[in-house]
């Protein structure tokens, strides 16, 4: 082979060697660009779900006790906390204060009707305290009942804030794999397209030389 050749060779090989490794740093720089591009996408959407999450704690979080509260006043965590419940309603300033009432209110009728002492006056007195207090519990559950609504209403959007966070996460991952993916293959074929450059240009002068003898 002639130096001519040898030069022709040569230099085809450089220059292939020169344009991949500037396809690879182009691919390089690409995929990096997009996988951090990926990244801040991911914390962005991890960021956004956080303060969703921190906004609805707290209802959430009421909406748990009030559900308790609730099982409580059903006895169904227990005759126990079933008690405790209905004395919670049963001592609450606002209870106490419209059973007094009522009360006074039965005892000057009688007093004024000349049945203070009488056996229905008595009668009514018993049954007017617990009647009260069972319309009172009634009303707790129902009261109690908005705040579980509110407190569901709020983990049911939490967790499609998260399940919608989880898909948008997943795609920017995939995102990042087809960039690296798509790096690699872009430095294949550079590497590929360099060497076939310099088989060719080989092949080249080979034809023209008639070999290397």
């Amino acid at each position: 082979m002639s130096w001519i050749a040898v030069a022709i060779v040569g230099g085809t090989a450089i220059s292939g060697v020169v344009n991949a490794n500037g396809q690879r740093a182009a691919a390089s720089s690409a995929a990096d660009a997009q996988t951090r591009a990926s990244e801040m996408g991911i914390e962005e959407q991890r960021r956004q779900f956080d303060s969703i999450q921190k906004l609805l704690s707290p209802y959430i979080s009421g909406g748990n006790s009030a559900l308790t509260q609730q099982l409580n006043l059903l006895g169904l965590n227990g005759a126990q906390q079933q008690k405790d419940a209905y004395g919670m309603v049963e001592n609450l300033p606002g209870f106490q204060s419209v059973v007094n009432q009522g009360e006074d209110a039965i005892l000057q009728n009688a007093s004024a009707t000349g049945g203070l002492r009488g056996g229905n006056t008595q009668a009514a007195l018993a049954k007017f305290r617990p009647q009260m207090l069972q319309e009172a519990i009634q009303r707790q559950f129902q009261n109690l009942g908005g705040i579980v609504n509110t407190g569901q209403a709020s983990a049911t959007g939490q967790a499609s804030a998260g399940q919608q966070t989880g898909t948008n996460i997943s795609n920017l991952y995939q995102n990042q794999g087809q960039a690296q993916a798509g790096g690699y293959l872009s430095e294949a074929n550079a590497n590929a397209n360099a060497m076939n450059n310099s088989v060719g240009a080989l092949n080249f002068v080979l034809g023209r030389q008639g070999g290397f003898f």
